[in-house]
């Protein structure tokens, strides 16, 4: 175990990995060489890293999630308990595709739900949010909410995990717990007006002040 960063005794980090400072690693990880992983990343039980996986600062890992060859993952992304990624798009034991692994690209702040499949080859916009248990086959855009077999976007989401609902007269959206204003640029994108899609949150926005509201009725 380094000083800079955690390792569980249970752990295996490789030599030829790279983590980054304030970074933990919990029972029973493997990260392999030539991963690089950032600093204050934080990664649950049962986490494969394979080689050549890109992981960024701040991103949060759950349990049981296999990050394959191909996957790359920017700063502040959350993957939740046991989502799924591939990197061949048509996999054969027969047929060795090892020099054909597809990228996967996951843009800052976005988040994967729990159970989630992302399907190789793909993009995930920033601040996306793909819901537990959607299949994604295609690229998702920035700010989407994507729901379902096969994913679909349903909404717009805030930085802070809300939809974006009720547009003023002007068309500008509020976040709900932030404030932060967002429009639609065009049909397909949305812009937040407030902060820079790469900016960090403000100090004071980084605590979540609001539950998300609950959707759910009887059927």
């Amino acid at each position: 175990m380094s000083e800079q960063y955690f390792v569980h005794e249970s752990a295996f980090v490789d030599e030829g990995a790279v983590i980054g400072e304030g970074t933990h690693i919990w029972h029973f990880s493997h990260v392999m060489r030539d991963a690089r992983i950032g600093r204050r990343c934080n990664l649950g039980q049962n986490v494969f890293v394979a080689s050549g996986v890109v992981l960024g600062d701040n991103v949060k890992v759950q349990n049981n999630v296999s990050l394959y060859s191909g996957t790359v993952v920017e700063d502040d992304v959350f993957l939740g308990p046991s989502c799924v990624f591939t990197n061949v798009s048509n996999p054969r034991s027969a047929v060795s595709r090892q020099h054909l692994f597809e990228q996967t690209l996951v843009r800052r702040g976005a988040t994967v739900g729990a159970n989630a499949t992302v399907v190789c080859g793909v993009e995930i916009g920033k601040h996306a949010l793909i819901g537990a248990g959607a299949v994604v086959t295609r690229s998702v855009r920035p700010y989407a909410l994507v729901l379902g077999v096969p994913a679909t976007q349903v909404a717009w989401m805030s930085r802070h995990g809300h939809r974006l609902e009720n547009p003023d007269a002007e068309g500008i959206f509020t976040c709900p717990e932030s404030g932060l204003r967002y429009r639609e640029i065009d049909p397909a994108v949305l812009r937040c007006l407030d902060l820079d899609d790469d900016d960090p949150l403000p100090a004071d926005l980084t605590r979540g002040k609001a539950p998300y509201p609950k959707r759910k009725s009887p059927r």
